[in-house]
């Protein structure tokens, strides 16, 4: 069931992909982040923007 409102979708990205991953154990964190909030590391990276593509 795709999303067509405009207003929706925006919410669902900022909701999803707007975070960062831990590179260390893969927790999820702010934007702001500097340190994992599970394994203190400041090895963090931007989450990916774009949805994994359908096998089959």
């Amino acid at each position: 069931m795709p999303l067509t409102d405009p207003v929706k979708l925006q919410i669902v990205q900022q909701r999803v992909f707007i975070k960062k991953v831990c590179r260390e154990c893969g927790a999820l964190n702010s934007m702001r982040a500097t340190k994992c909030r599970r394994c203190h590391s400041k090895n963090l990276r931007p989450k990916k923007k774009e949805l994994p593509a359908k096998k089959g």
